[in-house]
């Protein structure tokens, strides 16, 4: 049911599905990790530039489930639940001709870009070995973000849970024997977390589609009908999600090319960058989940005609994500090293890799914020905006990193402020933006 405001409770209730979620989902790189922690540090490495780039690439498809989620979330506020099934198929066929599009570009090009960029030849052919088999995912993974933008835009947040425990324990399992040669496969090291992965997108997928078949009135959102191609429906959805996709591909790339100046400096900091990105990781999805949340409750509250709560949505994202991350994050900066050892466990990378830790979690003060804000501003509708924000933020981050990094060459630590950096701006120019009320004019 949509209502007209949202008390904490509420927003806790959509909220903490979607968080479960996340979380789970982040456990299936912390199993890459930590399983490769245990191979060789070339092969922890490796899999921070390989992950981030194969992710730089899957974030294309996701700024298209964006778009999907908002345009959903509007109809289900408005109560023209009619009108998501088309919405949702017109989105599963540019998905399939997206991953099938990315798969073919990835095998052609990866390999020669990661040689052009990557120094080290062992972490250049260990990189392009994870590569190789992690982009079949495209074709599960691009199918899991349909139903996603379905459950979030509807409020079904719940169903997210499920799926993510299913998908987690599956990685788990695959990586465990193809990483290290269990039940008579042969110990594949990077390429067999790579195939793990790709499997335990499968096996989401296949949740999904059994899921909404036998639990959900799919009759009632036109799911029961699968329409023939409508360019006005895609349109419709490009016009959205076309900014979110740019947007997030640039973002990711600028996040790619800090682990490449990272990997500059040397294997070992390559390493301690992978492993404080995977503990960070585990606090930016808990944020994640929250502007999530705030995303989906603006755009159900304009479509109700509901603008008026708009901004204490906001607020009240901001302050349940602080109340739950701060004790987390002081118990990482009081007990760093025990944190660190799930990922490693080489005494020297550990010690090096806790000042790192303590400028992430010092910068959470205005990435909470930030990202809550600029999540927000995608809910109301106005992804152009968001695109030019960022975008601009994106410049100074790339100018400081490569100051910082290249040309300082500071250690791993220094380089992690540029995340305080991105915060800081992005949250200056997001509040400006959402208190001029310009966000109010935009149909969709």
């Amino acid at each position: 049911m949509i209502k007209s405001s949202y008390n904490y409770k509420d927003i806790w209730l959509i909220a903490y599905p979607i968080l479960i979620s996340l979380l789970m989902e982040h456990l299936i790189g912390m199993t890459d990790t930590a399983f490769l922690g245990r191979v060789g540090e070339v092969e922890l490495g490796a899999s921070a530039i390989a992950g981030v780039y194969f992710l730089a690439i899957f974030m294309l498809a996701h700024g298209f489930g964006i778009g999907v989620q908002i345009l959903v979330g509007r109809r289900n506020g408005s109560k023209n639940y009619g009108a998501i099934g088309s919405i949702f198929y017109q989105g599963v066929y540019f998905m399939g001709g997206l991953a099938l599009l990315l798969f073919l570009l990835s095998q052609l090009f990866s390999p020669i870009v990661l040689r052009t960029i990557i120094n080290s030849p062992d972490v250049s052919q260990a990189a392009g070995s994870y590569l190789n088999w992690r982009v079949y995912g495209f074709f599960f993974a691009f199918g899991g973000i349909m139903f996603r933008a379905f459950f979030v835009g509807t409020t079904q947040t719940k169903t997210l849970t499920l799926n993510s425990i299913v998908m987690v324990v599956s990685n788990i399992i695959f990586n465990y024997i193809l990483i290290f040669g269990k039940l008579g496969f042969p110990a594949l090291g990077i390429e067999g977390a790579a195939i793990g992965s790709s499997l335990a997108e499968l096996i989401s997928l296949l949740f999904f589609i059994t899921y909404t078949r036998r639990k959900i009135d799919y009759r009632k959102y036109g799911l029961h009908h699968i329409p023939r191609f409508k360019k006005k429906v895609l349109s419709k959805i490009l016009g959205l999600s076309g900014w979110v996709m740019i947007q997030n591909f640039l973002s990711l790339s600028t996040w790619f090319l800090f682990f490449l100046f990272i990997e500059h400096l040397g294997g070992r900091s390559l390493a301690i960058a992978n492993i404080v990105r995977n503990v960070s990781g585990f606090l930016f999805v808990i944020l994640i989940a929250f502007a999530a949340t705030s995303s989906t409750l603006i755009s159900n509250l304009i479509g109700a005609g509901h603008e008026k709560q708009v901004t204490s949505v906001i607020k009240k994202n901001i302050i349940i994500c602080f109340a739950i991350l701060t004790p987390i994050i002081i118990l990482f900066c009081i007990f760093p090293e025990s944190v660190i050892s799930i990922y490693t466990d080489i005494v020297d990378l550990k010690k090096e890799a806790v000042p790192s830790l303590w400028v992430l979690c010092g910068a959470y003060i205005v990435l909470i914020p930030a990202n809550i804000l600029f999540q927000s501003i995608s809910g109301t509708g106005n992804t152009k905006i968001a695109f030019i924000l960022e975008s601009c933020v994106l410049v100074v981050y790339v100018f400081y990193i490569t100051y910082i990094i290249l040309y300082l060459k500071a250690s791993v630590a220094v380089g992690w402020t540029s995340e305080i950096v991105w915060g800081g701006l992005m949250f200056v120019s997001s509040l400006i933006y959402m208190r001029s009320g310009r966000w109010k004019r935009k149909k969709i």
